[in-house]
C-alpha cells in the first residue's frame, strides 16, 4: 500500500507541474508566434517553424495531460485512462515530441543566446525562455515516464498486467 499512496500523491504533483509549465511555454510560444506573424522579424524560417512546433507540443500536453489529471482525480483505479498502458503511451509520445522540440530549438539557437552581447536576435530573452522551458518539460516527462515504467513492472509482477491501474482498486 505504500506504493499506492506515493502514486496518489505524486501523480497530481507531476502532472500538475507538467501542465503548468506547458501553459507557461504555450504563452511564450504563442506570443512569439503572433509577433513573428505580424512583424515578420524572425531571424530564420527555422526558428519560426520550431517555435510553432513548440506551441503545438504545449497545447497537446495541456489538453491530454489535463485529461489524465482529471481522470486520475475522478477514478484513480477504475478507468482505462488511469491504466499503466494509457499513461505509458501518452508519456512516451509526449517524451518524443518534447525531445524533438527542445533539441530543435536548441539547435536553432546554437545552444542558447547571450542576450547582453548581441543585436541580431529579436526577442532573445523569450527565445531563451522557450528553450529552457522545453528542456524542463522534457525532464519532468522523462521522470514521470520512468515512474510509470517502474509502476508498470510492479503491476505486471503482481498479476494486474499493463492494463491495470496505476493504483490498486482496493483503497
Amino acid at each position: 500500500m505504500g506504493a499506492d499512496t506515493a502514486v496518489r500523491r505524486a501523480h497530481p504533483i507531476l502532472f500538475g507541474s507538467i501542465v503548468l509549465f506547458s501553459i507557461i511555454e504555450m504563452c511564450i510560444a504563442a506570443w512569439l508566434t503572433a509577433r513573428y506573424n505580424s512583424r515578420h522579424d524572425y531571424p530564420f524560417g527555422s526558428v519560426r517553424a520550431r517555435v510553432r512546433y513548440i506551441l503545438f507540443c504545449s497545447v497537446w500536453t495541456i489538453v491530454v495531460g489535463s485529461l489524465f489529471l482529471i481522470m486520475f482525480w475522478i477514478t484513480a483505479a477504475g478507468s482505462i485512462m488511469t491504466s499503466v498502458a494509457a499513461h505509458f503511451i501518452f508519456l512516451f509520445v509526449t517524451f518524443i515530441l518534447w525531445l524533438a522540440a527542445a533539441a530543435a530549438i536548441t539547435s536553432s539557437l546554437g545552444g542558447g543566446l547571450s542576450c547582453s552581447h548581441q543585436n541580431f536576435w529579436a526577442y532573445c530573452g523569450q527565445l531563451n525562455a522557450v528553450e529552457g522551458f522545453a528542456w524542463l518539460i522534457w525532464i519532468l516527462i522523462t521522470f514521470t515516464l520512468i515512474m510509470v515504467i517502474i509502476r508498470g513492472i510492479a503491476a505486471a509482477k503482481s498479476g494486474d498486467g499493463y492494463g491495470g491501474g496505476l493504483v490498486s482498486s482496493e483503497a
